[in-house]
């Protein structure tokens, strides 16, 4: 596999469509930082980091709205590809749906989010925009 975050989020927006409650996706340290921080922002309802054989995997229950059925997350994009790597300094960070959306980013200082990113004046990797 040559992309792995992509194909996190490709599992999770698989499972989205299928209106799946839980999902199950192969653990990285990366894919962990990812689904605290989806967790933090209220994208999804909770998860459990299993370890089984060498790598473990991630179960993450999805969030929906009780009445009408709709999923917390709208749009998963990945921005930054191992074929075209995105870099974005603190003060030009990117601005999803007009501040609606978050975006998450790779720094020296470990995953966050484009808002802390800021807070911090430190720039990186934007791996992938998320409302």
């Amino acid at each position: 596999m040559t992309d792995p975050i992509a194909d996190y989020l490709t599992r999770l927006r698989n499972a989205i469509q299928a209106k799946h409650r839980v999902v199950e996706i192969p653990a990285s340290n990366l894919k962990r930082d990812i689904t605290k921080i989806l967790f933090d922002k209220g994208y999804i309802l909770n998860y459990k980091f299993v370890e089984d054989g060498p790598q473990g995997s991630i179960m993450i229950a999805l969030k929906y709205d009780p009445v009408n059925k709709v999923n917390a997350i709208k749009k998963l994009i990945r921005v930054s590809s191992p074929g075209l790597r995105r870099y974005t300094g603190y003060k030009n960070m990117p601005r999803v749906l007009n501040g609606l959306g978050i975006a998450i980013l790779s720094t020296s200082k470990g995953v966050m989010t484009d808002k802390e990113a800021a807070v911090q004046k430190i720039g990186g990797e934007v791996l992938c925009y998320v409302y």
